[in-house]
């Protein structure tokens, strides 16, 4: 007999609300309304939604062929997840912050971006549990530990460009970097696993850059974060930064 399913439900969401929560009290200052907080993870369970969808076409028009190589994996990790995962991401964090009265410091993008990318992350963990139901408890404790810090770190590189372009930085570096860097994080992370996976004698390898990998991407992430939190900190138009008296 299965397990209770609300405890896999409860088991594939836990950990994206602890990184929902997580961002949000990041947000010293001025933290974004519960409201917007919610209505952006709903949107990331929305993209989630149209991720499976844009997936399917791209598999049914043939582009995204089983992988035979490392190419191969390196291409359904491209094709296959990572463009149209962060595709869908972007457009979410467009409808959402493009009349958001509350968008106003560069921190901002970083928060909505997160609670986007918790929500897809939190939906796709149900998928993973309920399909794998025999060995769910494995399956939610790997995808707690990488899975969902992996998207949202995708997340925070994604508000952090879109920020520094609200903010100003209007270089068509900065406009590209808002979906290709997430796009190529995502890429390398689905990557080095897909051709793990191949069971090649370089699969120990391929895990142990992996593990490398997460560890530098989770550093980059950090790094971000506090360099938003710096840049609104210094702005002297980030009036509740200057009026705290602590």
């Amino acid at each position: 007999m299965h397990s209770n399913l609300y405890v896999i439900i409860g088991a594939a969401i836990l950990p994206a609300i602890a990184w929902v929560v997580f961002i949000w009290w990041k947000d010293k200052y001025q933290r974004e309304p519960i409201s917007y907080i919610l209505r952006g993870v709903a949107y990331g369970i929305i993209s989630a939604g149209l991720a499976v969808a844009l997936e399917s076409l791209i598999i049914a028009l043939g582009l995204v062929p089983e992988p035979h190589g490392y190419i191969g994996a390196l291409w359904k990790a491209f094709m296959g997840a990572a463009v149209p995962e962060e595709l869908v991401k972007l457009l979410m964090l467009w409808l959402l912050l493009r009349n958001n009265p509350y968008f106003d410091e560069r921190f901002d993008g970083i928060v909505y971006a997160c609670c986007i990318g918790m929500g897809f992350a939190g939906t796709e963990n149900i998928i993973y549990l309920i399909s794998n139901m025999d060995t769910w408890e494995s399956v939610a404790i790997q995808r707690a530990i990488f899975a969902v810090p992996g998207h949202f770190m995708f997340a925070v590189a994604m508000g952090y460009f879109y920020s520094m372009l609200h903010f100003g930085d209007m270089s068509w570096q900065n406009r590209s970097r808002i979906l290709w860097v997430p796009v190529a994080l995502h890429t390398i992370y689905d990557g080095l696993l897909f051709m793990a996976s191949l069971g090649t004698i370089m699969a120990g390898l391929l895990v142990l850059a992996f593990y490398v990998f997460c560890y530098f991407m989770f550093r980059g992430g950090q790094r971000r974060i506090a360099e938003h939190l710096k840049r609104d900190k210094e702005d002297p138009n980030q009036v509740a930064y200057h009026s705290d008296k602590s």
